[in-house]
């Protein structure tokens, strides 16, 4: 696709070169700097200084002075010239012969050896291998002889250094450090001059077009190939870029990156090298010699002189862009990367990725406009702005100037078409979603935050909440009405708890709950409340909506407290905490929350302490009498409050036992729980009486033993089953009793239990009359019992029988290594001598008199049972 690359101006005009000689025709030119010079058919020379101007267009243009012209005597074109401006020295090439001429008078040099004669073509190594700044190296192509000659230029002498064979006549060289890139008459061929090495090309017929060999870069040429292709090659003879297709009849070419511009006969072409398309093509007749001099790109016609003015780099791509051409800017961008300083190639390549992705976001080609913004940084604020009302009132940000764009608003963009204004709302909505917790979002956080919650709420989206329940910058004096607005109560009252304001996000959120503002967002909101209260660090809010919640439900509204933490300390109050006292006082018109409570204290928190213990218990049974005065009564209620009843009562031991046995005392549905309370008074009698003869439960009357007996001795549990058995054989109680349920009853325990009961005394009992066979699984428990006794206790005594020979066979051993004691040695403790033979011995076997061990022990106690009494032998 075509792009306005280059401009042709006009450099020197025919009536300021040659007047009205209509004979005199352009055959080369050279550039340098400002300096331009002209070689003529008629063997001159014209000397020219070219100065730059900017239009008002912003283009460049021209200016031309002629500063000398010079006739060389030889009435031959001037073929060819190369400027040495180190050297102030211009090569010429006249007459097949080389001559040095002075760049400012264009006198000749006046030393005798400053020519080369029989040169049919030469060029300026531009990668010189000779560190001389002083010196020209240049390659020369014999006219007669198949050989490329090196030389040395300097101001006033030539310096032949090599002279290289060549397989045909070369009739094109370019050269660059040690290689040289020829055209010969059927081919292009790569040599080495300091190796000799040698790469062919390609073939082509000199006969039929003109060769082009050009130096393009360090090691790099570009050739002009059969099928009107421009090749290009490296010093191996790789081609690293693909080939430009231009016309079969190029007669120049020149880089001018990143363009290849051609001559022909008609047309002046620039081709793209980076994508190899045809960007631009300029009329341009009677062209015949293209030349690039640092960059400048010059043309020449037989008659007048032109330069080819690259448009600004950023005007081209503004162009590309302009015709959404985006891929093309892109790669033109990153294809001049090498010629433009870093700093200034960032700044560029942002903007230009910036300008992309708004171009393909007005396409709605969403995915590549966001890889364009990652990648070019784009301040996500440009593009929020083109959302109405999105950016906070407070926000200072404004559009980058010139802009990134031709919109002025998403209306503008999407020009009446709702379906494309929701697809751009979607976009920002994930754009923003990831980028906020990038470094995009660095300094314009608030503004980010409030435009996504502003979109969440617009577009009803679910990550609204999550956006306040996290971390956020969202602006509450811009978020508030808007959530207003859309009716999103419970996420504003989110927002004001994040702001710190509980106060109005419970004011909010009760309102919403009593049918005051309609918010379908939450159908648990009432739940919500309590369990934001019960999590609440504000004492006071808390006593404020905690009547609300109990009245509308108990059972629920009770959790504002039972989730709250409670230190070990429960009456100490700490400052986020409410104390358990003080909420039992306040709970106290709400009975079923108060019960809630207690049991949330008592059998949640395992608080032991009397007092609640004593109020739970009270409660309970508060609650059981309360349903048994029902007329009538509820059995399954009835039944649930007294199993909670009974199991406190069994599994606590803090409570007030003559309290609640004083409560129930009179109730004689309530005989198993008097029974409980009596076993805490350890008045087993009674309680066993109830179960027996008032109860008749003889499987409640063993529960209540083993509950009684657990945690306690053997001893214990065998006397409180006896009693139970003697309950059951009670001899006062008239013999039918005894024969009927009971004597059942007492035989069940004893096969049951036999392992627990003392069966000598259980003999002593038991009535005369009772079969053998009717006690025989508690006789046959009861005998291996006692054998099992009997035999662990003769292992025992056999254990400690062999436990005490081996000590006494340790003390035999002990005493047959005599201690020896005499009037020559002394106690280790007093150092005096031994006058009797009476010691004591320490450990190791060292005596010491038995007064020094006396008095060690009283010093030392741990001492004490280190020593060893023993009897001396002498």
């Amino acid at each position: 696709m075509s792009v306005k690359a280059f401009e042709l101006v006009p450099a020197v005009e025919r009536e300021l070169l040659m007047g009205d000689k209509a004979r005199i025709n352009i055959e080369c030119i050279e550039c340098c700097g400002k300096h331009l010079y002209v070689g003529t058919n008629d063997c001159f020379i014209h000397h020219f200084l070219l100065e730059e101007h900017a239009t008002t267009k912003g283009m460049l243009s021209y200016t031309v002075q002629k500063l000398l012209f010079k006739y060389l005597g030889l009435k031959k074109p001037v073929e060819a010239l190369k400027a040495a401006s180190a050297l102030e020295r211009i090569i010429v090439l006249c007459d097949a012969t080389v001559s040095v001429i002075d760049m400012i008078t264009l006198e000749p040099v006046p030393s005798g050896g400053a020519k080369i004669k029989g040169v049919a073509a030469f060029c300026v190594n531009e990668n010189p291998v000779n560190g001389d700044p002083f010196c020209v190296e240049i390659g020369v192509l014999s006219a007669r002889r198949r050989t490329v000659q090196i030389y040395m230029v300097y101001e006033d002498r030539v310096q032949l250094v090599k002279e290289v064979n060549t397989p045909g006549q070369p009739c094109a060289v370019s050269l660059d450090g040690y290689f040289l890139c020829l055209a010969l008459s059927t081919q292009y061929m790569i040599l080495n001059y300091s190796t000799g090495a040698a790469q062919d090309l390609f073939p082509y017929d000199s006969e039929e077009r003109k060769p082009i060999v050009k130096r393009i870069g360090r090691e790099e040429f570009l050739l002009a190939a059969p099928g009107g292709l421009g090749m290009f090659a490296n010093a191996e003879g790789i081609s690293q870029r693909a080939p430009v297709n231009w016309s079969e009849s190029v007669m120049g070419a020149a880089v001018c990156f990143p363009y290849v511009v051609a001559l022909d006969e008609g047309f002046v072409t620039i081709h793209s090298m980076l994508d190899q398309q045809l960007k631009q093509t300029l009329s341009f007749r009677d062209g015949h010699i293209l030349q690039d001099f640092e960059g400048k790109v010059v043309l020449a016609s037989t008659k007048a002189v032109y330069v080819l003015v690259p448009l600004p780099l950023e005007r081209q791509i503004q162009e590309l862009l302009a015709g959404h051409r985006v891929e093309e800017a892109l790669a033109l961008t990153e294809g001049v990367r090498r010629n433009i300083p870093k700093d200034k190639f960032q700044i560029l390549h942002k903007r230009i990725l910036q300008q992309a992705g708004f171009i393909q976001f007005g396409q709605l080609q969403f995915l590549e406009a966001k890889e364009h913004f990652r990648t070019g940084q784009l301040d996500v604020r440009e593009l929020i702005s083109l959302y109405p009302l999105l950016l906070p009132a407070s926000s200072s940000f404004a559009r980058c100037h010139p802009p990134l764009h031709g919109f002025a608003d998403l209306n503008h963009l999407a020009q009446g078409d709702q379906d494309k204004v929701q697809r751009c709302k979607r976009f920002l909505i994930t754009y923003l979603g990831e980028v906020r917790s990038t470094e995009g979002a660095n300094g314009c956080q608030e503004d980010v935050d409030t435009a996504l919650l502003k979109l969440y709420a617009e577009q009803d989206h679910e990550s609204l909440l999550d956006l306040l329940a996290s971390p956020n910058a969202c602006l509450l004096a811009d978020s508030a009405p808007w959530l207003e607005k859309h009716h999103k109560y419970f996420a504003l009252g989110l927002l004001y708890h994040y702001n710190g304001q509980d106060s109005a996000a419970l004011q909010l959120w009760v309102q919403v709950v009593n049918g005051d503002l309609q918010d379908s967002t939450r159908s648990d909101l009432y739940e919500y409340i309590v369990d934001f209260l019960g999590f609440c660090s504000n004492p006071d809010l808390v006593w404020k909506y905690a009547d609300w919640a109990l009245q509308r439900d108990q059972t629920i509204g009770v959790q504002i407290f039972t989730r709250r933490p409670v230190g070990q300390d429960q009456v100490k109050e700490q400052k986020d905490q409410v104390n358990p006292d003080d909420v039992i006082t306040y709970l106290g018109k709400h009975s079923q929350a108060l019960l809630l409570y207690l049991e949330h204290l008592v059998l949640g928190r395992r608080i032991q302490k009397e007092k609640l213990h004593t109020h739970l218990a009270v409660q309970y049974t508060d609650r059981v009498l309360f349903l048994l005065s029902q007329s009538p009564p509820v059995d399954q209620q009835v039944s649930v409050a007294r199993d909670k009843l009974q199991l406190l009562l069994r599994e606590s031991s803090l409570y007030r036992v003559q309290l609640l046995l004083g409560k129930i005392q009179e109730c004689d549905q309530l005989l198993l729980e008097r029974a409980t309370l009596h076993g805490k008074l350890e008045e087993h009698d009674k309680a066993l009486h109830i179960l027996v003869h008032q109860l008749k439960d003889f499987p409640a009357a063993e529960a209540y033993c083993v509950w009684g007996s657990a945690s306690r001795d053997p001893a214990y549990q065998q006397s409180l089953f006896h009693l139970l058995l003697g309950v059951y054989l009670d001899r006062d109680l008239p013999s039918s009793t005894v024969t009927g349920e009971l004597e059942m009853a007492a035989v069940d325990l004893l096969n049951r239990h036999g392992e627990v009961f003392d069966a000598v005394r259980v003999l002593d009992l038991l009535p005369e009359g009772w079969s053998l066979q009717l006690l025989r699984p508690f006789l046959g428990r009861a005998l291996r019992g006692s054998m099992h006794a009997c035999r662990t206790s003769q292992v025992a005594l056999g254990l400690a029988r062999s436990e005490n020979l081996q000590l006494q066979h340790d003390r035999l051993e002990q005493r047959r290594s005599p201690v020896l004691v005499s009037q020559k040695k002394g106690c280790v403790l007093c150092h005096n001598t031994f006058s009797e033979p009476d010691c004591v011995c320490l450990p190791g076997g060292v005596p010491v008199h038995t007064h020094c061990a006396a008095q060690r022990v009283v010093r030392d106690s741990p001492t004490r049972r280190q020593l060893a009494n023993s009897n001396n032998h002498t």
